[in-house]
């Protein structure tokens, strides 16, 4: 139990200064709105799998994760400075799609009201 505890403190952690570091530090004219939304550690804390929610179409999308992951080196030592561990996690950024599904939904339910009210008034 207490284990578990000190993961989830460690992923906030870490999520927390990833975001900082989206905001100050990481200047590459690639990374574009880039929104920190969850971070995953392996039950060793070798491990650490962020999840990034980026604003904009398909091209702004690819180009923002090739400057996250060419700045790996700078974001893991930057890590491990920060949240001090014996072993710096090996890290990994992986898409986070659950925004735009929700704004799909939200999308698909406006036009169902749309369509109801229109039928209403026929």
């Amino acid at each position: 139990m207490a284990k578990q505890l000190r993961i989830e403190k460690l992923q906030e952690l870490i999520k927390q200064e990833m975001s900082k570091m989206l905001l100050n530090d990481l200047k590459d004219p690639r990374i574009g709105f880039v929104t920190v939304t969850d971070v995953e550690m392996t039950g060793d804390l070798r491990e650490a799998k962020i999840y990034v929610s980026i604003m904009g179409g398909e091209d702004k999308v690819k180009s923002s994760l090739e400057g996250l992951n060419s700045a790996l080196g700078f974001i893991r030592r930057e890590i491990g400075q920060r949240v001090r561990l014996r072993f710096t996690p090996e890290i990994s950024f992986a898409l986070d799609t659950s925004l735009d599904y929700g704004d799909h939904i939200q999308k698909l339910l406006l036009q169902v009201e749309e369509n109801e009210k229109h039928d209403n008034n026929s």
